[in-house]
């Protein structure tokens, strides 16, 4: 992998730093990490606080060749008599990913990268937008919540959107590989730490916006704003943007807030009646637009995208059930438009597309639906629920059960969605991490019992495979069901250990394990 072999002084200066360590400034750096001990004596380490300790406290048993540091860490390290290069500036995360974008040489330059946000439907569209890249030969890669892909070949990862040093590695890597286009997911937590910094953008898409991750960001209008951060050099004329574009789907009231503060920077995206109202050729409407959807057998949907700036249109065949799904795939071609690929060649790719563990259907011959979802917050879920209760003419049935140390106050709200839209609820265990089992189900049934307005069985189950084998008996022909939460996972965390689960393979095994009990 090339880098830039930028100096210690070199880094200082773009970081706005001070440099301490006299005659250190000229001491080339080939890398950086978070992680202290993955760094070699040509590394640098970038050590930032934590909530537990401070990252300067592991800074002198490791091997790097100079830290990067606030004010507080450089007290560590002095206090620790460490003797090599530091560089001091006021927040390591404002800084690291421009930092680390100057070590690896500037890879985000020398690819198009194609970035989604949204609460709901960034892993399904960066499929989409993947599959379509791919279709017309480009080389690509993927970086998102099922993990990281160069042509279709996964690379190790762990966070939707890796930290900054990890991620221009990636792309630097994913250039000496030839990848030319990079499809991204970019989560709120990426955009708050720091992440995507450093990061030139093609394209930034936004799906929309609902309730999830509160722990972290304790608020609705906090939450917007920390999507709305990342488009904010936009906003203000940043000439490193300038040739940036932003697709926002107008699928609620967040969209079209952040559409109104982009003005003229946003292309927009109409769905169903905004759609409607919009003439071809009008620019002060919608630059994109998707016709009267038309559902398929088998839960697909046939729908019109045009653009009305060029006047192209195309008839795309989406095979992906949930009209959310519509929605995100007209991101996805809006996106594809913006980094001049063909419209209609960009929708008839759209034909093939599957995603892991979104709307996975599990068929062993059974005669009612079953499907696998990623649905773990309250929209998600009411969102799947109509999806499948518009398939079937029968009952529809769902486990589901909420992560633990994350936003508390959408259980209730989950329990409440499930009971409004399933005729069986049954509640179970999901990630709970390190709280107490128990008492995450007692808040997601409290909000399922409480919904009201419907005949509908609530029963708890802790054990989330006895929880799918309840399910599956439970169906009958015509029904649907569906395993909510987890989706593409194979690991169920509880205390710290991560247990190998796969709602899919689990679900596979109990419709077997039925099908030979009723023959």
């Amino acid at each position: 992998m090339s880098t830039a072999k930028k100096s210690v002084a070199q880094l200082a200066d773009l970081a706005g730093g001070t440099l301490l360590g006299a005659g250190a400034g000229e001491q080339p750096v080939s890398g950086i990490s978070i992680n202290a001990q993955a760094c070699g004596p040509g590394d640098m380490f970038a050590a930032v606080p934590g909530t537990r300790a401070h990252g300067a406290s592991f800074a002198v048993d490791s091997a790097a060749g100079a830290v990067l540091t606030d004010a507080a860490g450089a007290e560590i390290l002095s206090n620790a008599g460490f003797d090599r290069p530091v560089v001091v500036v006021a927040d390591v995360r404002a800084v690291l990913g421009a930092v680390a974008s100057a070590i690896y040489g500037h890879p985000s330059d020398k690819l198009t990268i194609i970035g989604m946000t949204g609460t709901s439907g960034k892993t399904t569209t960066s499929y989409l937008v993947e599959a379509a890249l791919l279709a017309v030969g480009r080389s690509v890669g993927l970086i998102g919540t099922t993990g990281t892909r160069i042509n279709g070949e996964p690379i190790p990862t762990q966070l939707t959107t890796p930290e900054a040093p990890t991620l221009q590695q990636l792309f630097a890597t994913m250039v000496d590989k030839g990848v030319t286009h990079v499809v991204m997911e970019v989560s709120s937590h990426a955009i708050s730490l720091g992440r995507v910094a450093g990061t030139r953008f093609a394209v930034q898409g936004f799906a929309n916006l609902s309730q999830d991750h509160l722990d972290f960001h304790h608020s609705m209008e906090e939450y917007f704003e920390a999507k709305a951060q990342w488009f904010t050099p936009l906003v203000d004329g940043d000439p490193a943007v300038a040739d940036t574009k932003a697709v926002v789907v107008l699928a609620d009231e967040w969209a079209g807030r952040l559409a109104e503060r982009l003005g003229e920077r946003a292309d927009t995206v109409a769905l169903g009646d905004a759609a409607a109202d919009v003439a071809p050729g009008e620019a002060a409407g919608p630059r994109f637009a998707v016709g009267a959807v038309t559902s398929r057998p088998g839960g697909g949907h046939g729908f019109s995208f045009i653009d009305h700036a060029t006047g192209a249109a195309a008839e795309v065949e989406l095979p992906l059930p949930g009209r959310f799904n519509v929605a995100n795939a007209a991101l996805a071609l809006a996106c594809l438009v913006e980094v001049g690929e063909d419209l209609e060649q960009s929708a008839h790719a759209l034909s093939r597309v599957a995603v892991p563990g979104r709307m996975e259907r599990v068929d062993v011959g059974q005669p009612f639906l079953a499907v696998v979802d990623y649905a773990h917050k309250p929209a998600a879920v009411a969102a799947i629920l109509r999806t499948l209760s518009e398939q079937v003419t029968g009952r529809v049935g769902i486990v589901i059960g909420a992560g633990g140390n994350r936003d508390t106050a959408k259980r209730p709200l989950m329990g409440a969605e499930a009971a409004r839209g399933a005729d069986l609820v049954v509640v179970t265990d999901d990630n709970p991490r390190d709280e107490d089992p128990a008492a995450i189900r007692a808040a997601v049934l409290e909000g399922a019992r409480a919904a009201g307005g419907r005949a509908v069985e609530i029963r708890e189950e802790p054990n989330r495979s006895r929880a799918i084998d309840a399910l599956v008996q439970w169906a009958q022909p015509g029904d649907a069901i569906v395993v909510a939460g987890k989706g593409h996972e194979t690991g169920q965390l509880v205390a710290g250990v991560t247990h190998p689960f796969d709602d899919r393979e689990e679900l596979r095994r109990a419709l077997h394990a039925h099908a030979a009990d009723t023959r």
